[in-house]
């Protein structure tokens, strides 16, 4: 059975869980994502029993909301999605607008789970004004509602009574993390700012960003963190320093989208890198499947 997805996210690690979930060690307190997004790390983590208790934050307030009212009250939000979803037939487009319209007047997280199952690719964009301001994918209706209960009643039973849910600065929320817990970090892409011609609900700064990687270092919290990548020769983000001592670790994330556009066969590799508590509580050779793992850096 594949694993529950009710909020549709550009970037989301569904697909790449479970190599993720390889690296985790085998006891820790809390699983905790400053960077929650779709949250799918959590939820594959209580699906595969690796945690007990989850710790969320975002710092677009209205998706916490969203996450809130499907935990807490899945039965309201399926219910919500089923009306506003079957709203749209024959008049899809304009409705989607109205929805859109909607939300940015009241941040109500139904209007919202609609519009990130029916906008072009799932991308969250907000103009200068903070409002949702991305276009409806028009060759689609957006997730069917009795695929879409589904995932809801199944997240809010694998994480219900289980998880903290926080929106703020992802700093607060790592200031909670210890040496007991363990912190997955996917954090926004550089270059997918204000220069890229649209935001998300929040930028993070890369050197105060570098800053707390060296607190958790400092306070001997494992962590991973989902940071750069590479297609073919073009590599993703700027090197972190490296007496920050991180291990890091290539992840084939199969062919590129836009490299299939272009008839091209080039392979994503997305990059974790694991902080030195956690390498010193898991077997690095059982991750990897190498017998001498290199933990060089930034080697070209």
């Amino acid at each position: 059975m594949k694993l529950p997805h009710p909020i549709p996210y550009q970037g989301s690690k569904r697909n790449l869980a479970d190599q993720i979930l390889r690296m985790f060690p085998d006891n820790f307190d809390n699983l905790i994502e400053p960077f929650a997004g779709s949250a799918a790390i959590t939820i594959a983590s209580a699906y595969f029993f690796k945690a007990n208790s989850f710790v969320i934050n975002d710092i677009n307030q209205p998706l916490i909301n969203l996450w809130d009212t499907i935990i807490n009250n899945p039965k309201s939000m399926v219910k919500s999605y089923h009306d506003i979803w079957h709203g749209q037939l024959g008049n899809e487009e304009a409705y989607y607008y109205e929805i859109r319209d909607k939300f940015n007047d009241t941040k109500q997280p139904e209007y919202l789970l609609f519009l990130l199952a029916k906008c072009v690719k799932a991308a969250v964009r907000y103009n200068a004004q903070g409002g949702f301001n991305q276009s409806p994918d028009k060759r689609r209706l957006g997730r069917n509602p009795s695929l879409m209960r589904d995932d809801i009643l199944r997240v809010s039973q694998l994480l219900k009574g289980k998880i903290q849910l926080h929106s703020t600065d992802y700093q607060n929320v790592l200031d909670l993390a210890t040496a007991d817990d363990l912190v997955y970090m996917d954090p926004p892409y550089q270059g997918t700012g204000v220069n890229g011609g649209f935001n998300y609900a929040g930028n993070i700064e890369f050197d105060n960003f570098v800053v707390s990687l060296f607190e958790l270092n400092n306070n001997n919290v494992p962590y991973i963190l989902s940071y750069d990548g590479r297609t073919g020769d073009k590599t993703y983000g700027s090197p972190l320093p490296d007496n920050l001592n991180l291990t890091k670790i290539e992840i084939n994330a199969g062919r590129s989208s836009q490299a299939t556009l272009l008839k091209r066969s080039e392979i994503t590799y997305e990059a974790v890198f694991l902080s030195p508590a956690l390498v010193s509580k898991i077997d690095l050779q059982k991750v990897t499947g190498k017998q001498n793992y290199q933990t060089e850096l930034f080697a070209n």
